[in-house]
């Protein structure tokens, strides 16, 4: 069990660091102290910087995944109605955060992806998580009449997903959320109100 654990912190650690710093300026002598994992330790969880970065990935997939049900599939509000809380609560959780970090998977897949292509397919991976569960409260809204039934639900998630790391990338470099803001009101005062 112990070592389980000592791995679970190098990647929890180490993920709160990447995200912080990006994946190239993190050091693993950096991960390893933040962890308070004796040096030269790392090498004994993982075989690479690079399947370190993949588990980072991996560990935000199951994070995406449970924090996602919850907020979405949980919420006991009409579909829709959970959809635009979960973008509204990110866009607030932005703004008391000063705009800093961003999407942690879609920070990695933009800094990895032309890299590597273990990073590009794991990255893809993650963030189809979150375009599934869009996908899924888009088809619940469709089926409660909340919006358009000719609306295509895996389409519009995915432009959902792709508008949404967009405004993401704006907020960055502005470091205001009006992009985010601008995004739900397009999105859910124009594209899917009915």
């Amino acid at each position: 069990m112990a070592k389980h654990s000592t791995k679970t912190r190098i990647i929890t650690e180490g993920a709160r660091i990447v995200h912080e710093r990006g994946f190239n300026n993190t050091g693993i002598q950096e991960i390893l102290q933040a962890a308070g994992v004796p040096k030269g330790s790392f090498y004994f969880y993982f075989s690479s910087k690079e399947e370190f970065g993949l588990s980072i990935l991996e560990y935000h997939i199951s994070l995406a995944r449970v924090w996602l049900a919850e907020q979405l599939e949980a919420s006991g509000s009409s579909p829709l109605a959970s959809l635009r809380a979960f973008f509204e609560d990110r866009c607030r959780a932005y703004e008391t955060n000063g705009c800093h970090g961003g999407c942690p998977i879609g920070n990695l897949a933009q800094e990895m992806a032309d890299l590597s292509s273990a990073f590009c397919e794991k990255a893809e991976e993650a963030l189809a998580v979150l375009r599934d569960t869009f996908a899924r409260s888009l088809e619940a809204a469709r089926q409660a009449g909340e919006i358009d039934p000719a609306t295509d639900p895996r389409e519009m998630a995915d432009f959902l997903l792709n508008s949404w790391e967009g405004a993401l990338l704006r907020m960055k470099a502005q470091k205001d959320v009006k992009p985010l803001e601008t995004f739900c009101r397009m999105v859910f005062d124009g594209l899917l109100k009915r």
